[in-house]
């Protein structure tokens, strides 16, 4: 079987098929700056010599999280708390109120275990639920650290003068410092490790000491998670027949097979985000959302990013949009006949696409017949926890790590994700792991997240300054070949998903696109987070969603008014989407072939293609 670096250097790189490969060797324009004197700055500025190489060791050890960034940070937190009489007092005040309080609930708890607490957990803090944590003097300790935990949030918000973003900073910084010392992280004080010690004589902990030791080789070797060896893309995860009829440097385009003897007019262009490999939509057969769409009738067709390296560097979000999104539209226009499409844009794909949809509206193109997208956030004024990451010395001390690279390396990415959920997927993991001796099971979509993709330099460097800090796209200032566009411009039937518990794409920030465009807007809010809510086929159990319609001549409801409004529905949202997507479509016909030679779209192989095995 081939390798991915043997794979990699047998893709026709230097020759992809005719239309849009000539945009290759084009690297986009250097991120703009906001500094009128910008241009004239970059002139007398030397280049940078030890910046980037300081900053890329330094990145090494800090997960790419800029320590400047973090001294910023408390530093403006420490200053004004000093310089507050009045929040010290309080504080004084909190912790002998605390203290008695637990002093009590101790008195307490030793004559009655039953006795109610001093203080409880939030309802997503599971690390104290077992009956075990109940008795003395288990129940102390938790009570204490919850005590604790709490009286150190009260002492980094409210802080009079502290800049909101250093103090969600702050604040996250102590929550995960103390996480890493809750009393569920040690033997000796956790009753669930006491127990299970003493029931297998130890055995637990050397399970747990060779399955540490297991995944640090296989970290150190840059391999994926133990057990997910069990999935393997073409065997048991995107398996849905189809074949990639356009190829260039940058994605290849997936066309699927049709089931059945008629299909929809209208094709349907997933476009996914180029920081995840494109099957989490075509998962195993009972999870992919690209087989039930072709068991409805559509054709389906998927942009399948290749996953960049340090000759990538130079691609930029202008290149995403030419080589990525333009070039599958001409692909699928060519091979479908004139019928216009369904886009579906999935996270940062989401955003791209609306930034094509909103440039397409501006032409006069009319090959979109409706927008999808999967929680994709157009506004960045409220991007959720991800923020923490992001300002300006973060994003300069990325670039600088980037720029050694080339690109940005996915354990980078991981980590800050990790982070805005340690209590599940680092501390809870590393307990279950490591002291139980026990191995939760994998499934697909774990597996999926284990085959991790890299960002170019500039792309991500644009996205993050342009998107992120400036917020360009909804305040109507992003351009495109040399011209702002605007989303008002989009008139066609949106279908937009959030999820409810989405740290990355939060769903008040989706909900945003209800007010920047001029368009039918169908909302959906799932529960689940930013991936399961979105791999959520019909038949699970406990799936439920919220789903309104707001009209482009209704007024504007605000997001808590329209989640006491909305309809709740029990099930998947898929089938709400298929029938949204019948609504917009066109009487069944014959399905189109699988690429067209004559016109420079001839299948080159089976799906799932080349660029998703490139690690």
């Amino acid at each position: 079987m081939s390798t991915s670096r043997d794979i990699a250097q047998m893709l026709p790189i230097g020759a992809p098929p005719p239309q849009g490969a000539d945009r290759v060797a084009k690297a986009s324009p250097a991120p703009r700056t906001n500094r009128q004197d910008g241009a004239s700055d970059a002139r007398e500025r030397p280049a940078p010599l030890m910046d980037p190489i300081l900053h890329a060791a330094m990145a090494h050890w800090t997960a790419g999280v800029s320590p400047a960034a973090v001294a910023a940070a408390f530093t403006d937190w420490a200053q004004h708390l000093m310089l507050s009489p009045d929040k010290q007092a309080q504080l004084v005040e909190k912790y002998w109120k605390k203290w008695r309080r637990f002093l009590a609930f101790c008195e307490h708890a030793c004559a009655d275990p039953q006795c109610a607490a001093c203080i409880e957990p939030l309802p997503q803090d599971k690390r104290f639920a077992g009956g075990a944590w109940q008795q003395w003097p288990f129940n102390a300790l938790y009570q204490g650290f919850l005590l604790t935990q709490q009286w150190w949030h009260n002492a980094t918000t409210g802080v009079p003068g502290v800049s909101r973003h250093h103090e969600d900073v702050v604040a996250f910084v102590m929550r995960q410092i103390l996480d890493m010392v809750a009393p569920s992280n040690f033997p000796l004080t956790n009753p669930d490790v006491i127990e299970k010690t003493s029931a297998e004589r130890g055995m637990n902990l050397v399970r747990g000491a060779q399955n540490a030791a297991e995944d640090w080789h296989r970290l150190s070797l840059g391999e994926k998670p133990a057990g997910t060896e069990a999935y393997e893309v073409g065997r048991n995860l995107a398996v849905t027949p189809g074949k990639v009829v356009y190829r260039n440097s940058l994605i290849e385009l997936i066309q699927y097979a049709p089931s059945s003897d008629r299909v929809h007019p209208e094709p349907v262009l997933i476009v996914p985000a180029w920081i995840m490999k494109y099957y989490i939509l075509d998962l195993s057969r009972e999870n992919s959302l690209v087989r039930y769409l072709v068991e409805k009738g559509h054709t389906v067709f998927v942009v399948s990013w290749k996953n960049p390296s340090s000759d990538d560097r130079n691609l930029g979000m202008d290149d995403y949009r030419h080589l990525g999104v333009m070039a599958a539209i001409d692909a699928i226009s060519a091979i479908a006949g004139k019928h216009p499409l369904h886009a579906v844009g999935y996270c940062l794909g989401g955003t791209l696409l609306a930034i094509v949809a909103a440039a397409m509206a501006r032409a006069r193109d009319q090959r979109l017949a409706t927008l999808t997208l999967f929680a994709a956030q157009v506004d960045f004024t409220e991007p959720g926890e991800l923020s923490l990451f992001i300002d300006d010395s973060q994003v300069q001390f990325l670039d600088d790590l980037m720029a050694v690279r080339g690109y940005l390396d996915a354990r980078e990415m991981a980590g800050a994700f990790q982070l805005l959920r340690s209590n599940d997927l680092i501390w809870s993991a590393s307990v279950r792991n490591y002291l139980l001796g026990e191995r939760s099971p994998t499934f697909d979509l774990m597996a999926w997240n284990a085959d991790t993709t890299r960002m170019p330099h500039r792309m991500h460097a644009e996205y993050l300054r342009r998107l992120f800090l400036d917020n360009e796209l909804a305040t109507g200032r992003y351009e495109v070949d040399g011209r702002p566009v605007s989303l008002r411009d989009i008139r066609i039937p949106i279908f937009a998903v959030s999820t409810i518990i989405d740290h990355v794409a939060p769903w008040r920030s989706v909900y945003k696109i209800q007010a920047l465009t001029d368009a039918d807007v169908t909302f959906v809010l799932s529960n689940g987070g930013h991936n399961a809510g979105i791999v959520n086929p019909p038949g699970g159990a406990r799936r439920y969603h919220q789903i309104a319609t707001h009209r482009e001549n209704e007024d504007y409801v605000d997001p808590e008014a329209w989640r006491v409004s909305a309809e709740h529905m029990d099930g998947s949202w898929w089938p709400c989407w298929q029938d949204w997507l019948l609504r917009h479509s066109g009487e069944m016909v014959e399905p189109p072939p699988l690429g067209t030679p004559a016109q420079g779209y001839a299948p080159l192989c089976d799906a799932p293609g080349t660029y998703v095995l490139m690690r």
